[in-house]
Order: C-alpha cells, then sequence, then structure tokens
C-alpha cells in the first residue's frame, strides 16, 4: 500500500469519527464523548496530512498551527458562558474566511488549466465563505452588543441588494467562461458586502438562528474548497457541518413559528407596524414580593418548574439553581427544567449552561413536554427569560414575535420572574406577563436573589 493509499485509509477512519462525534452531540448524555470523538478525529486528520506526498512549505504549516494554536486555546478556555454565541460567530467567520482564501489561492496557481468544475467549486467557496465571513462578523457584533440588536434596514437596501445580486451572477458568468482570477477576487468583495447586507436587518432575537444558517454555509464553502484541492476529507468534513447546520437552522425556524424567509427577510419587506402589547401595558403596574414570600411559596408547592434564559447565564447562577431546585426536592416537592428551543444565544445554550452545573439530564424537558403540565403546574420560576415566555407571540399578532411557541407559563397557578429590571428582552419588546396579576417579581441579580431564596427555604 502507498503512502498516500495509507493517508486516504486514515482520512475515512477520520469521516468516521466525525459522523460518530454528531452522532453523541445530538443528546446532552453524549455530547462529551461526541466532542472527544470529533476532536480525536481532527488531530489524526492533522497528523495524516504531514504524510501526504509532495506536501511543500511544512515550516509555515508548523508556524501557522502553532499561532493558531497559541490563539484559540486560551481564547476557548477563558470565554464565559454568556460569550460561547460570540465565540462561535468568530471561529465560523474565520472558517470562511479560510476557505474562501484557500481556493482563491488554489485558483491563481492553477486557473491557466482548471477546468470548469474546479472554476465552480472556486466561485462557490470565494461567495459562500465571504457572506459567511462578513456576516458572522456582524453576528458577534450584535451579540456582544457593539452594535443596537434591532433590524437594520438600509434606504433602498432592496435596489442594493438587487444590484449587487446582479453583480453575483455576472462575476460567476465571467469566471466560468475565462477561468479569471479577477473574477473570483471581485466576487469576493462583492460577497463581503452581501454578508453584511445580509444580517444587519435580522432582529437580535432571530440572530441565533442566523448563527446556524452561517455555519452551515462555512460547511459548504470548506467542502467545495476540498474539490478544488481534491481531498475527500475535507469535502465529507465540510458536507457534514452543512448538512447539520442546515438541518439545525429548519429546527430552529420550526421552533420560532416562522418561515426562515420571514426571519432573514422580514424587516425588508415589512411594512412598519406598533406592537399592540406597548399600549397594553404602558400604564400598569407590577406585582413585587419578597424574598420570604416567594420562599414559602416554593418550599409548600407540589410541581414547580425552572425557566432558564440568558439572564440565567449572565449571573452564573446555574449552581445556585440547581442548589435550589435540590433543596426543594429533599421537601418533596418535583423540580424540572423547562427548555425552550432558543432560549438564550444559540441553541443548546441553557442545556450546556444547566449541564456545567450537573443537573440531571431527566430534568431538562423539551418546551412540548413541559406545556401540557403548565396548568397543572403550582409556581414557575422564570430565571432571566423573557421573550421565551411573552403571551404576546401567541395572543398578539402586532408583536413581531407573533407566531413564535412559547412556554405557557402564564398557565401555571403562580409565576415567579427573576429580572435585573423592568428591560425589555432581546427581542426589545414588553412582556405582558410581567403585568399578570398572578406574577410575581423578584428584582436584583439572579444569583444574589436566589442564594437568599436558598436560605429563606431552609427556614420556611
Amino acid at each position: 500500500m502507498s503512502r498516500s493509499d495509507t493517508v486516504e485509509l486514515v482520512y475515512l477512519v477520520c469521516a468516521v469519527c466525525f459522523i460518530v462525534a454528531l452522532k453523541g452531540l445530538s443528546s446532552p448524555r453524549g455530547a462529551r464523548v461526541g466532542n472527544l470523538v470529533g476532536a480525536f478525529g481532527m488531530v489524526l486528520a492533522v497528523g495524516a496530512t504531514f504524510a501526504l506526498p509532495g506536501l511543500h512549505r511544512i515550516g509555515l504549516i508548523v508556524v501557522a498551527l502553532a499561532v493558531g494554536t497559541a490563539i484559540g486555546l486560551p481564547a476557548a478556555r477563558s470565554v464565559k458562558m454568556t460569550a460561547i454565541p460570540q465565540m462561535v460567530a468568530a471561529f465560523n467567520g474565520v472558517g470562511g474566511a479560510a476557505a474562501a482564501l484557500v481556493s482563491l489561492a488554489e485558483f491563481d496557481r492553477s486557473s491557466a488549466h482548471a477546468g470548469i468544475g474546479t472554476a465552480a467549486a472556486v466561485l462557490f467557496s470565494t461567495l459562500v465563505g465571504a457572506v459567511s465571513f462578513t456576516g458572522s462578523v456582524v453576528t458577534f457584533a450584535k451579540l456582544q452588543e457593539l452594535m443596537t440588536g434591532r433590524p437594520i434596514v438600509l434606504p433602498a437596501q432592496r435596489l442594493i441588494n438587487a444590484t449587487l445580486g446582479a453583480a453575483v451572477v455576472g462575476l460567476v458568468v465571467w469566471g466560468l467562461a475565462e477561468r479569471s482570477v479577477l473574477a473570483a477576487v471581485l466576487l469576493a468583495v462583492v460577497a463581503l458586502a452581501l454578508g453584511v447586507l445580509f444580517v444587519l436587518p435580522v432582529g437580535g432575537a432571530d440572530v441565533p438562528v442566523v448563527i446556524s444558517l452561517l455555519n452551515s454555509f462555512t460547511g459548504l464553502a470548506v467542502a467545495a474548497t476540498g474539490a478544488v484541492l481534491r481531498t475527500t476529507l475535507l469535502i465529507v468534513a465540510g458536507t457534514l457541518v452543512g448538512a447539520s447546520g442546515t438541518l439545525l437552522t429548519r429546527m430552529m425556524s420550526q421552533a420560532m413559528g416562522r418561515p426562515l424567509s420571514n426571519i432573514l427577510f422580514g424587516a425588508i419587506s415589512a411594512t412598519p407596524t406598533t406592537a399592540s402589547v406597548s399600549a397594553d401595558v404602558g400604564d400598569r403596574a407590577v406585582r413585587t414580593g419578597t424574598v420570604d414570600d416567594v420562599a414559602i411559596l416554593l418550599a409548600y408547592a407540589r410541581r414547580v418548574v425552572v425557566v432558564p434564559g440568558y439572564g440565567l447565564a449572565v449571573a452564573q447562577a446555574q449552581h445556585t439553581v440547581h442548589e435550589l431546585a435540590g433543596m426543594l426536592e429533599a421537601r418533596g416537592v418535583e423540580v424540572v427544567y423547562g427548555i425552550h428551543p432558543v432560549a438564550g444565544r444559540m441553541p443548546g445554550h441553557m442545556n450546556v449552561l444547566l449541564a456545567e452545573a450537573n443537573v440531571p439530564y431527566e430534568q431538562l424537558r423539551e418546551m412540548d413536554d413541559v406545556n401540557p403540565q403548565l396548568p397543572v403546574t403550582d409556581v414557575v420560576l422564570v430565571v432571566g427569560a423573557n421573550d421565551v415566555v411573552n403571551p404576546a407571540a401567541r395572543d398578539s399578532p402586532g408583536s413581531p414575535i407573533y407566531g413564535m411557541p412559547i412556554l405557557n407559563v402564564d398557565e401555571a397557578r403562580a409565576v415567579v420572574f427573576l429580572k435585573r429590571s423592568m428591560r425589555p428582552g432581546f427581542a426589545g419588546i414588553d412582556n405582558v406577563l410581567l403585568y399578570d396579576p398572578k406574577t410575581t417579581m423578584l428584582f436584583g441579580d439572579a444569583k444574589e436573589t436566589l442564594t437568599a431564596l436558598l436560605t429563606a427555604v431552609k427556614n420556611a
């Protein structure tokens, strides 16, 4: 067996590792092992690549690996749980840019004798990779609050988009006909602008869906780059990422009760409206309670549902809420966690957060499992969530989140809201549930409030 055949065999093992990793990542119980298997497959793939015959500039490759490790390892280890979505967006953007640059470099080297298939793969990788890069930069800025999370629609944006779309078509035709490197470079420039315009009109609450979609874009760009380089493993790995990202995007769109086209282009095509919810809550008061009152309510309940949200992540209160749940269970209270599919700022954000606190997997219940039980639930404890429990999504056609499936916590017998203030959630709209007579507000840092509740429940 030749060295090339041996490397291809190792690549096959790596591809199997990636498939097993995706299977493991499909459930919280297998996620850790799946992640390790995927990492092992990637390390094996990188190592096998050094054994390829005719590999040049090994020194530069080693330097690039060292620089990437020096940046990536500390970044991944030091990132806060609240900033993981931003990190995912940043790393995804880098992947898209890398795929586009590698394709352009290979095209520049071999364009004189490139076939139409290679040219098509280069142009596709360049277009999709560049869109993924700048789109990911904008999602990072929105999540990091470096810019507003509200939809931004430029004047005449439809005309601008149409013009750039026509430019893309023209450059692709030119690149295919002439095998032109200049056409590919200009296509990259246009795609960079398209990536920005693609994400700007997306509202903050919809950004997690865009992250998933851009992740699939990067995967497809990598697969196209693999076709340019004639590297089977890149094709397989990119296809797996592209397919899984596409499926996840579709699932998230369904979880939000809206078609993907509405999420991406709703702000451009919609006529401005005023959500009816604002007028309803403008002059209403909320009912605030004390820690002792809520402690008694929780301690003598039969069933409690905890609904975690981004505020829980910000306060790093996952360990405290788990400790409170354990104390309630010791008193005979049934406690489960109601997880909305798009709670937090990325898919699975709450699952990862609670797993970090060693919350048993069987206590994590999906929205569809929790909702039927809410009418017989004594208390719902909402910790830092807002939009995913907002009845406006169900009852107010004028609301920007109308149609998004929610946790129907207003059907429970009592609701306790832990919030820092009356500031709206990521969607930027009021929550009528805060003004419901059955809702009790506890204002303050979630971790401090939960710690106080722990002491009060002990004495209840």
